[in-house]
């Protein structure tokens, strides 16, 4: 019977200590190889929490997969800011280029409710609400306005 161990790891920099090594050393497997191959498979998201999935067959052959770190981390990394907002209301902490949200969107499109590039990005927008980042030096709901409008469209068709 195959085993799945489901964790939330920082990017590049994953450990053989909780929650990793005591998830996988009860099944016999070489733990510190696993976090190495972790490792170099989330190097690209340095700094930023990103969902491993190890899975262990019966013949202890391990598969990770990686998947795509939140949109609010993504978001954080592309302004270049540690957290976001305590008062997202009232105090902007980043400005997020519009391409940006567009590149975000694209990376998350199969995690997300959306099913077209449109409505993906709005929810991306949505998020720079909750993190106090303004979105092309405007704030966030008017960006949403904007793209129903379709001023947008030219963007979000490249």
């Amino acid at each position: 019977m195959a085993e799945t161990v489901e964790v939330l790891v920082p990017g590049g920099r994953a450990t053989a200590g909780p929650p990793i090594g005591p998830a996988l050393g009860p099944l016999g497997i070489n733990v510190k190889a696993v976090v190495d191959d972790i490792n170099k498979l989330t190097a690209s998201f340095n700094g930023m929490q990103v969902p491993v999935k190890i899975q262990v067959d019966d013949k202890k052959n391990v598969t990770i997969s990686v998947g795509i770190p939140p949109t609010t981390a993504l978001i954080m990394k592309e302004v270049g800011i540690e957290k976001g907002s305590s008062e997202p209301s009232s105090t902007i902490v980043g400005d997020l280029p519009i391409e940006a949200a567009v590149r975000i969107a694209r990376m998350k499109l199969d995690d997300m409710l959306s099913y077209e590039l449109k409505t993906a990005v709005k929810e991306v927008i949505g998020t720079c609400v909750s993190v106090g980042v303004t979105v092309d030096g405007k704030k966030p709901k008017e960006i949403l306005a904007a793209i129903s409008a379709g001023q947008y469209d030219s963007v979000l068709e490249a």
